[in-house]
C-alpha cells in the first residue's frame, strides 16, 4: 500500500514516534553477531536502526521523511478478519508499606527460590511471562506451582520474600495486570516494582467472568467498573479473584525516580502513547505500527480519532495474534481511567524495512490449513463424545447398546450420541422421508477401539513362563 493511503498518516507527530523508535534502537544497534531470528522482520530493523542513531531529528516532517524512507507499509490482520484489537495499559499508583501494618495486610511477594520455568534459568534476571513452572520437592521431584488460591491462602508465607504490602487484594490484583507500579511509602518515597516471574498458570480475565455472568454489561465493562463491583461484593471479590489462578511474582527496581517510566519486555523505558505491547513469538520488538480506530478517549461513550505511529516495546501473555496490541498511556489514576475503557477494533499497518522483500519472506512463512468446505463439514463432523451427549448419558444412564460391550470407555458416549441424533417420537408419514435422508448424509462419530485390558498375570502363568525360558536357554 503507499503512504497515502494510510488515513491519518500525515497528521500524526511522527517525531514523538521516531523519539521513542531510537530508543527501542539503542539494543538493537549494539548487537555485534546477532542469531537467525525465525520471526517475520528477522534482523531487518538493524539497518533502519543505524541510520537512526546516525541522526540528530528536531522536526516532525524529517522525522517523517526518515520512516517513509527507510520502511514499507503493509496492512496486517488476522485471516479472514479485516481489523485488529487493541486493549490499554498502564502503571498504578498506590499506597503501601515496608513493614505489615493494621493497614497493609497484604504482601507483594518477589520471585520464590523454589521456582523454576521450563527452558529458562532460574538465575535469569525476568522470567518468561508463558510456559510451564515447578516447584521443586526435595532434591529432584517437580510439581506444579501454587494457584492464586493457595499464594493468597499462606502457602509461601513467612519465607522473606515480601518486598512491600498493600492495603487490600484488589490493588495487588490490578498491579499484576498491568505488570508494574509505583508504591508510595509513608514516609514520601517511593519503591517501583516490575514483573519478574510468573506462576504457570493461564490468565483469566475476570471482566470477562463478569460479563458472562450478566453482573456488568459488555459494552460497559472497564477496570473501573470492575474494581467498583469488588469493593461493593468483597466476598464475591474473593471468589472472582480466585477463578483467575495466574499469579505474578515482582522485584524491586532500584535507580528509577518516581518521575521516570517503566521499562518494557524490551528492557527500555516506555514511551506514553507511543509504545505498545505485541506478541512476542510474532513480532520483533522496536518495530513500528500505525494503528488506526475511534477509541474512548475522551469519554467513557466517546469515538476519538486515534491514527498513530507506534512503536513494539513490551509483551504481555493475553497479547496473541498479528493484529493485536496493548497500548501504554502512562502512570497514574487517569491513565487507569483512559486506558481501563479500550477494548475496541483498529487497523494495523506494519512498518517493514526497505532491506526486507515481504513477498520473498512471506512464502517461507507458515501458514494455517484450509478450512474445510461447507460439504465436508457436513460429512465428517467434529464430534466431542462428554460434550455432545445427552445429559442423562453424562449423569450415568447407559442406553441398552452399551450393554453389549461394558469394558469399552467410548461406547456409551458414542451410543448416546447416535441416540440423541434419532427423533424421540415416530414422526408423520410425511416428514419420515426428509429425516432418513439427513441422517444418512451426516457420518456418525466411530469410537475408538477397546483398549487392551491390563490384567496381571497370574502366578502359575509366570512359573510356566519362567521355566520356558530356561528351558530356551539351555536348548541354545
Amino acid at each position: 500500500m503507499a503512504w497515502a493511503d494510510i488515513a491519518g498518516w500525515s497528521e500524526d507527530d511522527h517525531l514523538l514516534a521516531y523519539k521513542a523508535f531510537r530508543t527501542s534502537c539503542r539494543p538493537i544497534a549494539a548487537q555485534r553477531n546477532p542469531l537467525a531470528e525465525p520471526k517475520a522482520l528477522g534482523t531487518s530493523l538493524r539497518d533502519p536502526c543505524r541510520a537512526a542513531r546516525a541522526l540528530d531529528i528536531d522536526h516532525g516532517a524529517k522525522a517523517r521523511a526518515f520512516f517513509e524512507e527507510h520502511f514499507l507499509p503493509l496492512r496486517i490482520s488476522r485471516l479472514g478478519e479485516a481489523e485488529g484489537f487493541v486493549t490499554g495499559y498502564y502503571e498504578p499508583i498506590i499506597d503501601g508499606s515496608r513493614t505489615q501494618t493494621e493497614v497493609y495486610t497484604v504482601p507483594v511477594y518477589r520471585r520464590p527460590s523454589n521456582l523454576f520455568v521450563r527452558g529458562a534459568r532460574q538465575s535469569s534476571a525476568g522470567l518468561p511471562n508463558k510456559g510451564q513452572v515447578f516447584r521443586k520437592i526435595g532434591r529432584r521431584k517437580l510439581v506444579p506451582y501454587y494457584d492464586r488460591a493457595e499464594i493468597e491462602d499462606g502457602a509461601i508465607a513467612g519465607r522473606g520474600l515480601e518486598i512491600v504490602w498493600l492495603k487490600n487484594q484488589t490493588d495487588l490484583l490490578f498491579t499484576q495486570i498491568q505488570g508494574s507500579a509505583r508504591v508510595r511509602l509513608e514516609d514520601g518515597s517511593t519503591v517501583r516494582i516490575n514483573y519478574d516471574a510468573h506462576n504457570g498458570f493461564a490468565y483469566t480475565p475476570v471482566g470477562r467472568i463478569l460479563i458472562e455472568r450478566n453482573i456488568i454489561p459488555k459494552d460497559q465493562m472497564s477496570m473501573q467498573k470492575i474494581r467498583e463491583w469488588m469493593e461493593q461484593n468483597p466476598d464475591g471479590a474473593n471468589e472472582l479473584r480466585r477463578q483467575n489462578r495466574s499469579y505474578v511474582f515482582f522485584r524491586e527496581v532500584m535507580n528509577l525516580s518516581d518521575k521516570e517510566e517503566p521499562s518494557g519486555a524490551q528492557g527500555v523505558p516506555l514511551t506514553p502513547g507511543r509504545s505498545i505491547a505485541v506478541d512476542k513469538a510474532l513480532h520483533v520488538y522496536g518495530t513500528p505500527f500505525f494503528i488506526e480506530g475511534e477509541l474512548p478517549i475522551e469519554s467513557e461513550q466517546s469515538k476519538t480519532p486515534f491514527r498513530r505511529l507506534m512503536i513494539a516495546q513490551d509483551t504481555g501473555s493475553a497479547i496473541v495474534g498479528p493484529a493485536r496490541a496493548d497500548l501504554y498511556f502512562g502512570a497514574g489514576a487517569e491513565a487507569g481511567r483512559i486506558s481501563g475503557r479500550f477494548r475496541h477494533n483498529a487497523r494495523f499497518v506494519i512498518l517493514v524495512p526497505n532491506s526486507l522483500d515481504p513477498s520473498a519472506r512471506g512464502r517461507k512463512m507458515p501458514v494455517p490449513d484450509a478450512r474445510p468446505s461447507e460439504k465436508i463439514a457436513k460429512l465428517f463432523p467434529q464430534v466431542d463424545p462428554l460434550k455432545d451427549q445427552p445429559k442423562d448419558a453424562k449423569a450415568g444412564a447407559k442406553p441398552p447398546e452399551a450393554s453389549a460391550a461394558p469394558a469399552s470407555r467410548d461406547a456409551a458416549p458414542a451410543a448416546a450420541a447416535a441416540k440423541s441424533a434419532a427423533p424421540a417420537a415416530a414422526p408423520p408419514p410425511a416428514a419420515a422421508a426428509p429425516a432418513a435422508t439427513t441422517s444418512a448424509a451426516v457420518a456418525k462419530p466411530v469410537p475408538l477401539p477397546e483398549a487392551r485390558p491390563n490384567v496381571a498375570p497370574s502366578r502359575e502363568a509366570r512359573r510356566h513362563r519362567y521355566r520356558h525360558h530356561r528351558h530356551y536357554r539351555r536348548a541354545r
